[in-house]
């Protein structure tokens, strides 16, 4: 009996170890598979914006089975962007699983934000934590959590991304040239939303501290 008890015991401490050890691993990996991302997502992945041209996001500080799924869609087409789209196509599954490892586990930078004025942040505050529920708009923080820093596989955490990005992703969901987000719920918020309130949206996220 003590001696099942000990086995018990040792194959208890083992199992994290093999999976620190495996995750370390899927990490190194990622590292290595990732160095192509670099270029326009920087190499602490903090994002980038060429200006007229495209606007790349942070992505760091996202969840892993998110980041997943934006590299499958951008592969299948469900997901469209020039860029993106060969980017993906290099990737298997697996490597998908590492590279996102391995920017989940870097800390969350980004770029200091342009000032936006003060009427401009306090209209972006109140739609991400109050939204304006009259018009049918929910806060964003009721699906994107708590100071809108993500909530599980299909909410990512929206601070601290470049302006440009998010505002060029709230005029696509607009649009509905983007559409691979879960139950279609952007595509009817965005549409009501005016140019003034994406901007302020877009500024205020930009500004805020990207670790979660």
């Amino acid at each position: 009996m003590k001696r099942l008890l000990s086995l018990t015991a040792l194959a208890a401490f083992l199992l994290p170890i093999g999976a620190q050890a495996q995750d370390a691993q899927s990490i190194e990996r990622g590292k290595q598979a990732s160095m192509v991302c670099a270029a326009c997502h920087m190499p602490d992945g903090r994002g980038s914006v060429v200006p007229n041209v495209e606007a790349r996001p942070r992505i760091t500080g996202l969840d892993p089975v998110y980041f997943v799924k934006q590299l499958q869609d951008y592969k299948s087409g469900a997901r469209d962007n020039a860029s993106m789209k060969p980017m993906a196509t290099m990737l298997s599954d697996k490597q998908m699983q590492d590279v996102a490892n391995y920017f989940a586990s870097l800390p969350v930078v980004h770029d200091v934000a342009q000032p936006a004025s003060e009427d401009m942040m306090k209209l972006g505050e109140r739609l991400v934590k109050l939204g304006e529920w009259d018009r049918f708009i929910p806060a964003c923080v009721s699906c994107h959590g708590a100071e809108a820093r993500g909530a599980g596989a299909n909410f990512p955490n929206l601070n601290g991304q470049p302006a440009e990005y998010t505002e060029q992703q709230l005029i696509a969901w607009q649009k509905g040239t983007r559409k691979n987000d879960l139950l279609g719920l952007m595509k009817p918020i965005a549409e009501r939303l005016n140019e003034n309130e994406i901007k302020a949206l877009a500024a205020w996220f930009a500004a805020q501290p990207a670790q979660k």
